[in-house]
C-alpha cells in the first residue's frame, strides 16, 4: 500500500521532479519498519536468526531479508525498469539507459540487532547517475521518518528539518564516526584519525548504523560526522538528508566531496557538519 500525506508543504505533493519517487520511498520504508517493529520491541516470540556475512565481521539477520523483500516489491511495482542495489540481494537489473539506481539498506544496524540493541534504521535512496535525488531514513522502533528530496529540503516527523546550532561545549564537539568493512584493523590512517578525533571531542560515537548517525546530524543532535572509506549502500541517503538540512560535507583534505556509489571506497571519506563548524572539524581531522 502506498502511503499518502495531507501536509500541503510535503514535497511529495508539490509536483516537483522525483516527488512520486520520494513518496514511494517513504511508503516502502514505513512498511518495512512496521514489519520490523514487533521484533525489535520484543513483541514477536519468533526468534531472529543471525548469520555471518563475509569474513570481515558483518552479519545478516532474517529481519534484513524480510524488510528488503517488502521494499524491493514496492519499488518494482511502481518503477519496474529501475535498477536496484540491495544490501542482501545485490544488483537487481533494470534499464541501464535511464541511469536510475535505488539503494536499499533494509536494516542499517544489523550488528546491533544481533546483540539485542534496537539501534537501527531502514534506509532507501534513489540516485540519478551517481547523485542522490531522494533519501529516506526510517526508525522502526519509534516509527519516525526523515526524508529529503533534492532541492526541496529535508523533513522530519514534525515538518521541515534544519541542523540547528548547538551550544558549544568546553569539552569539545560531539562527533560520529564510521568506517567501511574493508578497513583493516592496522590501517594507520584510520587509527590516527580516530585518535585525533577522540582527543579533541567530547564523545566520538560509533553506532554501527551510519544512517542513524546521519539523521542525528541532520537534526542537530551531534556536531559532526567523520567517515573513512564508508560503505556505499547507505551513504547517498544519509548525505542527501544532511545536505538538504543545511549540513556541509567535505573530503578529508577540505576539498569538495564527490563520493558516490561508484568508484573506490577511498572516495567515500568525508567530514560533515554545519558550515560554521567546518573549519574546526577540518582542523581536528588534519591535526595529525
Amino acid at each position: 500500500m502506498l502511503l499518502t500525506t495531507d501536509d500541503p508543504q510535503d514535497p511529495a505533493r508539490s509536483g516537483v521532479r522525483f516527488a512520486a519517487e520520494h513518496r514511494l520511498a517513504v511508503s516502502a520504508a514505513c512498511e518495512a519498519g512496521a514489519l520490523l517493529r514487533s521484533y525489535l520491541r520484543g513483541e514477536n516470540s519468533q526468534p531472529c536468526a543471525v548469520k555471518p556475512k563475509g569474513c570481515l565481521g558483518d552479519v545478516v539477520t532474517d529481519l534484513d531479508t524480510l524488510a528488503e523483500e517488502v521494499i524491493v516489491r514496492q519499488i518494482r511495482a511502481c518503477f519496474p525498469h529501475d535498477r536496484i542495489l540491495a544490501e542482501e540481494s545485490g544488483v537487481l537489473a533494470g534499464d541501464a539507459a535511464n541511469g536510475r539506481t535505488w539503494l536499499v539498506d533494509p536494516l542499517d544496524g544489523s550488528n546491533n540487532v544481533a546483540i539485542g540493541l534496537a539501534s537501527c534504521v531502514v534506509g532507501i535512496a534513489l540516485c540519478a547517475g551517481d547523485a542522490p535525488v531522494v533519501g529516506v531514513v526510517h526508525e522502526p522502533v519509534t516509527g519516525r521518518t526523515w526524508s529529503a528530496l533534492q532541492g526541496c529540503g529535508a523533513r522530519g516527523p514534525h515538518g521541515p528539518l534544519r541542523a540547528v546550532a548547538r551550544t558549544p561545549s568546553s569539552a569539545g564537539p560531539l562527533l560520529g564516526w564510521t568506517q567501511g568493512y574493508g578497513v583493516a584493523r592496522d590501517d594507520l590512517r584510520a587509527r590516527t584519525l580516530k585518535a585525533d578525533l577522540e582527543r579533541g571531542s567530547r564523545r566520538l560515537l560509533q553506532l554501527w548504523a551510519p544512517l542513524l548517525t546521519w539523521s542525528m546530524l541532520a537534526r542537530g543532535d551531534i556536531d559532526g560526522f567523520v567517515g573513512y572509506r564508508a560503505e556505499a549502500i547507505d551513504l547517498p541517503a544519509g548525505a542527501l538528508l544532511a545536505l538538504e538540512a543545511g549540513v556541509e560535507i567535505r573530503a578529508l583534505d577540505g576539498g569538495p566531496f564527490h563520493g558516490g556509489v561508484t568508484g573506490p571506497d577511498s572516495d567515500r571519506s568525508f567530514v560533515a557538519g554545519r558550515p560554521e563548524d567546518m573549519p574546526r572539524l577540518l582542523d581536528m581531522v588534519n591535526d595529525g
